[in-house]
């Protein structure tokens, strides 16, 4: 690193001049062993339509990030996202049917409740969660709900 710019590195900035320069989360990544099967399944989980990129991906524009579904050569299995991608969504039931006719809903337990049902979560939000056909965790949460610490 050059001295000039790592001076400026060590130098503690305002608050202000902080909070102006926050980062903005545009785009998140996750892995599919099947672009097309991929984007059948995420257009009928999310309830809208992909736009096709070059190099084996899709984007699905939810809100202010972009979900990029990118299909994984086949000479390697996908990696699964961290635990889990969470969506805000004003009809969760009309969410949850989607979930439902995919046979995606969740088998596991969230603290004592189950992942797959529609459950106020101790922390005040009602949700489930999913997981794709290449082990990708999602979360379905009611608009108005969503606990934000």
């Amino acid at each position: 690193m050059p001295a000039k710019r790592q001076d400026k590195a060590n130098k503690t900035a305002p608050l202000s001049a902080i909070a102006s320069d926050v980062p903005q989360f545009f785009r998140l990544n996750i892995e599919v062993g099947d672009l097309e099967a991929a984007v059948s399944f995420y257009a009928t989980l999310l309830g809208i339509q992909g736009r096709k990129q070059a190099g084996s991906r899709c984007y699905f524009n939810c809100g202010p990030v972009t979900l990029q579904v990118l299909a994984v050569s086949p000479s390697r299995q996908p990696h699964p996202a961290a635990k889990a991608l969470y969506f805000t969504v004003s009809d969760l039931e009309a969410a949850y049917e989607r979930a439902s006719a995919l046979q995606c809903v969740s088998r596991e337990d969230v603290h004592g409740a189950p992942a797959g049902g529609i459950v106020v979560r101790p922390w005040g939000e009602r949700s489930f969660y999913v997981e794709d056909p290449w082990k990708n965790p999602l979360c379905f949460v009611e608009e108005g709900t969503v606990y934000t610490g």
